[in-house]
This record gives structure tokens, sequence and C-alpha cells, in this order.
């Protein structure tokens, strides 16, 4: 394995995409992910995007499948909100158009029952006896987790929480 310490590794061509199909194939990928490996292999930048060229038409690299695939892993199974799961692949550089696709397929109805869940689940655990302080902290805790405030008061109101 790797030393703590960063050091890169000068891989040939051939060995780089080998290498770098295995690393696709193990999860799902973003391009901008694989450009920054490819470089760490010390690959030079014409390389880079040949190898990334050959991964999309081979399908071993799909940027939309991996945004479907982020946007599923971050709702249902994290239960981060919109705006978190949004951020998230902006910094991995995911076209936003691409965003708003994926972002598309979280069901709505379900979007609001996270909302209830992660507020009922966090609501025991606030000590705070203001109420209104209370309410601040729960709707602070659920704009971290990426939730919007809009979203956030249509439910803690419709479920009398807080």
């Amino acid at each position: 394995m790797d030393s703590p310490e960063k050091k890169t590794i000068k891989l040939d061509k051939k060995t780089a995409l080998a290498k770098a199909e295995h690393y696709c194939a193990y999860q799902e990928r973003a391009q901008q992910e694989l450009r920054d490996k490819l470089y760490e292999w010390g690959l030079w930048s014409n390389d880079v995007e040949e190898i990334i060229s050959e991964l999309i038409q081979t399908n071993f690299l799909n940027e939309e499948r991996f945004t479907q695939a982020y946007v599923s892993g971050k709702f249902n199974i994290k239960h981060w909100g919109k705006v978190k799961i949004k951020q998230g692949l902006k910094l991995k550089r995911v076209p936003d158009k691409m965003i708003s696709n994926a972002l598309k397929a979280i069901d709505y109805n379900e979007y609001l029952k996270t909302i209830l869940m992660l507020a009922e689940k966090k609501l025991p655990s606030i000590t705070e006896k203001d109420p209104y302080k209370r309410k601040y902290k729960l709707v602070s805790y659920l704009l971290g987790r990426g939730f919007e405030n809009d979203l956030i008061a249509e439910v803690l109101k419709a479920n009398d929480l807080a």
C-alpha cells in the first residue's frame, strides 16, 4: 500500500488503462475523480484524456450512471438532502444539467418522509427546554443534512414538531 505521504507512481499508458478499468469497475466514478487519479499515477494530459475517452467508449466510465448512483446512495443510505448532494456532485465537477436530472429521480413524498424521520429521530436528543431554541436546533440540524428551509418548515408545521 501507499505510504502516508503521497508519491506519484509513473505508469505506462497500457498499465494505467488496465488499472483505471479496475478502479472504475470497483465503484462508479466521476470523470474528474478518474482524471485526478490518472495524474496521480504520473500520466501526461494527452494520455489521461485518451484513457478517459477509451473508458467512456467501453462504458467503464459513465458520468450519468455515476451521478444517479451518487444521488441514490447519498439520499437512500446517508439521508442527505438535495442541497448537500448537489454540493458533493459540484465538487466532483459533474455538469449542472446532469445533477438536476439525477435529483429529479428523488421521489418528493419519500423526500418529505425522510425529513420527518430525521426530525423525529433528532428531537429526543435535543435537551434545550426553550421551544424556540429547540426548533432552531432542529432546523439547523436538518439544514446541515442538506434539506431546503421551506420544506423543513412545511414538514415540521404539518407534523406539529418543535
